[in-house]
């Protein structure tokens, strides 16, 4: 019966660390997460005002070389 409840004690603390480092892990990952999506809505941002800044400069379609005109 001792070595039984041991045993169990002993399965418990391991279980106690592992729980432990999974949070480590958990919180990490969160950490990462939430720098990625702060990352990702400035590049995002970024692509805006690069689009929005061509599409002012854009005079739109560039028409076709001369020698692409029509009867060739």
């Amino acid at each position: 019966m001792e070595d039984r409840l041991e045993r169990l004690e002993s399965l418990v603390a391991m279980q106690d660390r592992t729980i432990e480092e999974l949070d480590r892990v958990v919180a990490d990952q969160q950490r990462q997460i939430d720098e990625l999506e702060r990352k990702l809505m400035l590049l995002g941002e970024k692509v805006r005002r690069n689009s929005d800044s061509q599409d002012e400069r854009d005079p739109g379609p560039e028409p076709p070389p001369p020698h692409y005109g029509p009867g060739r």
